[in-house]
């Protein structure tokens, strides 16, 4: 082969070389300082990772969770009259906000109660008026965390036939009672689960009037209780001091 031809094939060799190396994806050249293996690097690593408090290491300290039960309900005045003479018993709480929250009367179950009783209970202290349980209306459940604690709380609810009493607001954890037209309770109760519970008392109450009390669903079993709970209620706060929200957004806990 004359000296011309192998100078060409060696410039094709040269240029499929060139080609072979420039080939295939491009990668960058900025290097993250997180991967610098140096050990400079390791070793001010590991001097940091010493300093960091062990809640630092293995992440936040978890919460302890209980669990607590309440009752209360919904006491009527002239639920045997005219629906629009009908009245519910309502108690107003102060929110950190300054805003009236009207909610319906509940509390703790306490050693030896039942959930009834409970109920009537916690309607009588509350609101200065005395009821019969006719019916449940159903439990609600939510979470919030006050003291350290992540709380777990269930709420039995009730329908009561006012029996005796006049309102009265001397427990130190209501702001305010008032009585409120049954037709009203879904735009005075400031919480939807407690509305939602409004609408049930509704049907009841039509069921009571068309049937009387055969009409109405059997109460649910309910036996003594037998431990003492927590007692984390948030009570009516003063100015100033702050109240722990529930974290469903079903406001304050009781």
């Amino acid at each position: 082969m004359s000296a011309d031809g192998e100078e060409a094939n060696s410039g094709r060799r040269r240029r499929r070389r060139r080609g072979r190396r420039t080939s295939g994806p491009k990668s960058s050249h900025t290097e993250s300082p997180a991967t610098d293996n140096s050990p400079t690097t390791t070793a001010a690593s590991s001097r940091s990772a010493q300093r960091r408090p062990r809640s630092a290491r293995h992440g936040p300290e978890r919460l302890r969770t209980v669990h607590e039960t309440s009752a209360g309900g919904l006491v009527v005045d002239g639920i045997d009259g005219p629906r629009e003479d009908q009245v519910a018993a309502l108690i107003g709480r102060v929110d950190r906000r300054g805003r009236m929250l009207w909610s319906l009367p509940k509390g703790h179950i306490e050693v030896g109660e039942t959930a009834e009783q409970t109920a009537i209970r916690e309607v009588a202290e509350e609101t200065g008026v005395q009821g019969s349980v006719l019916a449940a209306l159903g439990s609600i459940d939510y979470w919030f965390v006050t003291d350290g604690r992540r709380v777990h709380k269930t709420v039995h609810h009730y329908l009561l036939r006012f029996s005796s009493g006049e309102l009265c607001d001397d427990d130190v954890e209501v702001a305010e009672v008032a009585w409120v037209p049954i037709r009203e309770l879904p735009s005075r109760l400031a919480y939807a689960d407690e509305r939602r519970l409004a609408l049930v008392a509704d049907e009841l109450i039509d069921r009571l009037q068309a049937d009387g009390p055969a009409a109405l669903p059997p109460l649910p079993a309910s036996a003594p209780w037998r431990r003492p709970q927590t007692h984390s209620r948030t009570r009516r706060t003063r100015t100033g001091e702050h109240s722990p929200d529930r974290k469903n957004g079903r406001g304050l806990d009781t």
